[in-house]
């Protein structure tokens, strides 16, 4: 393969005129320049310069070299000069896979700050409720929300969100508010189906802390227990980035606040560990920790 430092040795020559005035514009030596043409002709097979003691001439071989050598220089410094501007404002595609309340709640409502603010990403949000291989899926970056266990995967922590139970004015109408955690054995319960740690909550009982409970309806996902909580249908305990909104307009309610342990959730960004992050990817990253570490997760 040509070397591209022999084709810039090659142009800068015919473009200066000398070997000595090619060498002080790259900063070698006339001895170094030459010795670089003399390979390229070896490598080639062929003359492409005739060397006189009073002047330089182009063979034909070397005339339709240097058209080539100039248009591949071009095209190298094109490139670096597009990477240098994707480095400075970064564009190209961001895909992001994260639970559906994830999407819903922590990046559909920054998505159109972070547009204003990066015009030339684009950005392809995919939900999935469980945990997905990022390469298989092509995704550059995963929300995930809890503790994490794949080693094989760097991690930015963007916050965290405290957990809550709640329930609807109308629920608690109808059946009363428990009083002590012991009560809830009366209620309806609502919960998830996997993991089971997700079926503790943040009270505590004897011999430690955290209750687990038995949901009478089991979902996969926190937004289906936030409608089934909205509609009346139970308790539920959520994160507040998910039901910040519906507490703060009475739609769901408080139960069990004073005795409830001051538990979180931790949000991640995730991505697989691959040298340094690409800059659209990196530009994300950056503006979520700092838009839900300024709120947006309710902390």
């Amino acid at each position: 393969m040509l070397s591209v430092d022999a084709l810039i040795a090659f142009a800068a020559v015919i473009d200066s005129g000398s070997f000595s005035a090619a060498a002080e514009r790259l900063g070698q030596t006339p001895s170094g320049i030459s010795r670089a043409i003399s390979r390229l002709e070896s490598q080639l097979g062929m003359a492409l310069i005739k060397r006189t003691t009073r002047r330089l001439d182009l063979t034909e071989e070397g005339e339709w070299l240097l058209a080539r050598a100039r248009k591949v220089l071009s095209d190298l410094q094109d490139t670096e000069e597009q990477l240098a501007a994707r480095l400075s404002q970064p564009s190209g595609l961001v895909r992001v896979n994260a639970a559906t309340p994830a999407l819903d709640h922590l990046v559909a409502p920054l998505a159109a700050e972070f547009m204003d603010a990066y015009p030339l990403v684009r950005l392809e949000l995919v939900s999935g409720e469980t945990v997905i291989d990022l390469i298989e899926e092509r995704a550059d970056l995963a929300i995930r929300i809890g503790p994490l266990a794949d080693s094989t995967l760097n991690a930015r922590r963007l916050g965290s969100s405290c957990l809550r139970l709640l329930a609807s004015p109308a629920y608690l109408a109808r059946h009363g508010m428990p009083q002590k955690a012991d009560e809830l054995a009366q209620h309806r319960l609502l919960g998830f189906t996997t993991p089971a740690s997700l079926n503790i909550w943040p009270l505590p009982q004897e011999g430690g802390e955290g209750l687990p409970v038995q949901p009478v309806i089991a979902v996969s996902s926190g937004e289906t227990l936030r409608h089934l909580a909205l509609a009346d249908a139970g308790i539920v305990c959520l994160a507040d980035f998910l039901t910040r909104g519906d507490v703060a307009s009475g739609r769901l309610v408080p139960v069990l606040e004073a005795a409830t342990l001051p538990w979180a959730q931790p949000v991640w960004a995730v991505f697989y560990k691959q040298g340094t992050l690409a800059p659209r990817v990196a530009a994300l990253v950056n503006f979520l920790a700092q838009r839900l570490a300024g709120g947006v997760l309710g902390e």
